[in-house]
């Protein structure tokens, strides 16, 4: 019988991800084909070799137990905590017969497509834990985060648990920006570098202060570049509307040509926020969001907001 090897991608956290250690099976409809498998292992990071979520629970819990009744002196320079890490392992669960396919498909990787695929995986499955716990303070991730990212193969036991019989780096961190798409800021100057440092230190100091519509945007961004378009259309129309209004408060004359930008593009993005809503109430004939549009009027109000701090930190 010929042997069965999987390939995979991998990255590696370190924190505990969220969802419970195991394999996790995704579809994108009921009944229908397996698109990936998602193997999720804590290591300890303290011990070589590592070790099981179950064995750091156990020390912690007997740590606890020794000091919970009194207070534990601690030296001035204190020795970092140690912490878990989180592997996460995203196999292709269509199987290669011969050891030349798997070489060859780790030979012609396309590294930034197979790392964004690999992310996308990871981040649906903690986005539905999310949402399955209720929990708010878990968070999706970017490749930058990750201490490491491989892609392999294996046997399906090895790559089932973490394993393979063979894989390789893939460098990210000086290839791609902070949110996992290619940078932004690549061929910024220094001074444009430091101004996000200058801003949290004016915010932090109550000499400036941070927009409603701004934190909307973030989280539009995160739901668009995870394909939750629904959910960006709804964050963008109203970021968008809050946007306006502040901005417009703030009488910047350097900034009349982008509001009048994103004026033109409001009736657009009310309309995909209402063809969302009108679906979720099962509307006859009811249209499905546009992500092109969602997309351009979310880059234009993006780029409205960086301009308004391009010369600095806005005073209160």
């Amino acid at each position: 019988m010929p042997q069965q090897l999987f390939v995979f991608t991998q990255m590696e956290f370190p924190w505990v991800l969220g969802p419970a250690d195991g394999r996790y099976l995704m579809r994108s409809e009921d009944d229908g084909e397996p698109e990936r498998v998602v193997v999720i292992g804590t290591l300890d990071a303290t011990r070589p070799g590592g070790g099981s979520r179950a064995a750091s629970a156990r020390r912690g819990s007997a740590l606890l137990g020794r000091h919970a009744r009194r207070a534990v002196s601690v030296p001035p320079e204190p020795e970092p905590a140690p912490v878990a890490t989180t592997r996460v392992t995203s196999i292709d669960p269509v199987s290669l017969s011969a050891e030349s396919q798997a070489r060859a498909w780790l030979a012609e990787l396309d590294r930034e497509r197979e790392v964004q695929t690999a992310m996308a995986v990871i981040n649906r499955v903690v986005h539905a834990h999310r949402i399955a716990t209720a929990d708010p303070y878990l968070h999706e991730v970017s490749p930058d985060q990750a201490l490491v990212i491989r892609a392999g193969w294996g046997e399906g036991e090895q790559v089932a648990d973490g394993r393979w019989a063979h894989a390789r780096a893939l460098p990210w961190a000086a290839h791609a920006g902070g949110s996992g798409r290619p940078s932004r800021a690549r061929g910024r100057d220094r001074s444009s570098a430091l101004r996000p440092q200058e801003r949290l230190a004016a915010m932090l100091g109550a000499r400036s202060a941070a927009l409603l519509c701004e934190e909307i945007v973030l989280r539009a961004r995160q739901d668009l570049d995870q394909g939750r378009v629904a959910h960006a259309a709804l964050e963008l129309e109203r970021a968008l509307a809050l946007g306006l209004g502040e901005l417009r408060a703030e009488r910047r004359q350097d900034l009349a040509i982008r509001l009048a930008e994103l004026e033109q593009l409001q009736p657009a993005v009310q309309a995909q926020a209402q063809a969302v809503l009108a679906r979720t109430q099962a509307t006859p004939n009811a249209a499905a969001e546009d992500e092109d549009v969602v997309r351009h009027a979310l880059e234009r109000l993006e780029a409205a907001l960086r301009a308004r701090t391009a010369t600095g930190f806005v005073a209160r």
